[in-house]
């Protein structure tokens, strides 16, 4: 349609983060609503070179450029510093207290996205919230999936960054019950921060003398089929800017076992109904939770989790509510 902005969303990051698959969880939606690229790399997409995006963005043509980190806010204003005319988009992926550089930027954004609401209200800017969406026709459930190279046949899946916010540490004192349940095996997936504090994870494994039941796997391309192969899936972090991970889970009709109050797990999380909430840093609470479910003593909940994400928590009605906010 004419009255549609041309969208280019923008990416320049080496790694695949959660910011990444954010945008690639949309990105289908967005483009049968209205004209998408990216601009920069890492991430998948219909890409628009450097002499195209200079030719919409100094034209007449309505353009709404979307950023997502501060290295492409600055790239952006470049342009408009050289008579460039586009509305400018910035998300704030992070929950905690932007820097004086970050705000600075934001400030110069046209419109700022927040993810929650203690973001919005922590961000001290004029800002809309547009929670991120799971692409459930992506992420869904497959029963018959397993994983190579792990002999257990129950899997419990920790997946994110590894570091001391995300509370893996809390998990790994909790997963001595693995002990007392040999065909369980925890698998932690995600980029590790700091060599020094995996040492310090697979110390906790040799103490409990669960080391035979625990993998760490590296980021991978493939994490849809991680989480179709667990049965539970804990998010035990103390901080989140969203938990885009505990939405996927839900979507792959884990079992999740998440932080309360922490990100979005208590908006997306109604606890005992469609999955369990525990006390970020409580290490008996989230180990009796992790053994009721391995033992059948709670109900799994998987088809109720994917039922509230299908309903409220799609990529599709993040497109929707993005494109209001291009449109504004």
């Amino acid at each position: 349609m004419d009255s549609e902005p041309i969208l280019i969303q923008t990416h320049f990051h080496k790694r695949r983060t959660g910011v990444t698959r954010s945008i690639e969880n949309v990105l289908p939606f967005l483009e049968t609503q209205i004209e998408t690229y990216i601009y920069g790399y890492g991430i998948k997409g219909k890409k628009i070179s450097r002499k195209k995006l200079k030719s919409l963005l100094f034209s007449d043509k309505k353009t709404v450029v979307h950023c997502h980190r501060n290295n492409e806010i600055l790239r952006m204003l470049y342009f408009r510093v050289l008579g460039a005319k586009f509305t400018l988009v910035s998300t704030r992926h992070a929950e905690t207290k932007p820097s004086g550089l970050t705000k600075y930027l934001l400030k110069k954004s046209d419109k700022v996205i927040t993810l929650i609401k203690s973001m919005s209200d922590n961000l001290g800017i004029k800002n809309t919230i547009v929670g991120h969406g799971v692409n459930v026709n992506n992420f869904v459930p497959n029963p018959n999936s397993t994983l190579k190279n792990i002999p257990q046949e129950n899997i419990i899946l920790c997946a994110g960054r590894v570091r001391k916010t995300k509370g893996q540490t809390v998990l790994l004192e909790a997963a001595k019950v693995l002990k007392s349940h040999e065909n369980w095996a925890l698998v932690i997936v995600g980029k590790i921060d700091k060599p020094t504090f995996l040492e310090e994870l697979k110390a906790i494994t040799k103490k409990h003398q669960i080391e035979n039941q625990v993998y760490f796997i590296d980021e991978t391309l493939d994490i849809i089929s991680y989480y179709q192969a667990a049965k539970i899936a804990v998010v035990p972090s103390y901080s989140e800017g969203f938990s885009l991970v505990t939405a996927e889970a839900m979507s792959c009709e884990c079992n999740v076992l998440a932080t309360k109050n922490v990100g979005v797990h208590s908006s997306l999380i109604s606890n005992e109904s469609n999955g369990y909430l525990f006390e970020a840093g409580n290490v008996s609470e989230l180990e009796s939770l992790l053994s009721k479910a391995m033992k059948n003593e709670i109900p799994h909940l998987g088809k109720q989790a994917r039922e509230e994400i299908v309903a409220n928590w799609s990529a599709k009605k993040e497109a929707k509510n993005l494109i209001k906010v291009y449109n504004s």
